[in-house]
Formats: C-alpha cells, sequence, structure tokens
C-alpha cells in the first residue's frame, strides 16, 4: 500500500524527488503519511478534497480486512 500511495502521489506532483510516505502500522491500525513539496500540496488535495478522498477510496479497498487505514498528508 506504501508503494501505491508513493506511486500516485509521485504522478500528481511537479516536484517528484521530494514525495515521501511514512508508514506506521500498529495492532489494528496502518497510518500512511505523506510529505510533498509545498507548491504541490494543492495537487494532492484537489478541488474540494476530491484527490486525496480517491487516494484514501483506493487504499481502503486494498486494506487488510482486519485493519483499518488512515491517509494524512504532513506538513
Amino acid at each position: 500500500m506504501k508503494e501505491l500511495v508513493e506511486l500516485l502521489a509521485k504522478a500528481l506532483v511537479d516536484h517528484t524527488d521530494e514525495v515521501y510516505v511514512r508508514k506506521e502500522e500498529t495492532a489494528d491500525t496502518i497510518l500512511l503519511e505523506i510529505t510533498v513539496n509545498k507548491e504541490d500540496l494543492g495537487k494532492i488535495i484537489g478541488r474540494k478534497g476530491r484527490v486525496i478522498k480517491a487516494i484514501r477510496t483506493l487504499v481502503w479497498a486494498c486494506a487488510p480486512e482486519n485493519k483499518r487505514v488512515l491517509v494524512e498528508l504532513a506538513e
């Protein structure tokens, strides 16, 4: 899932070398935190949050049944 989020983020931004995805996993939760260049934040969020919502939906569809997956943007 981390690779999927990284691939999607790199496809959307201009500064692909500044895309980082950090994965933090606990017993029942997986947190994926996306860090991008400040100029590219709008491209990841999208109009009215549609792009980040689509990324979250894709990750949710790939998630294991017993885990909750969170996708957040780091500042």
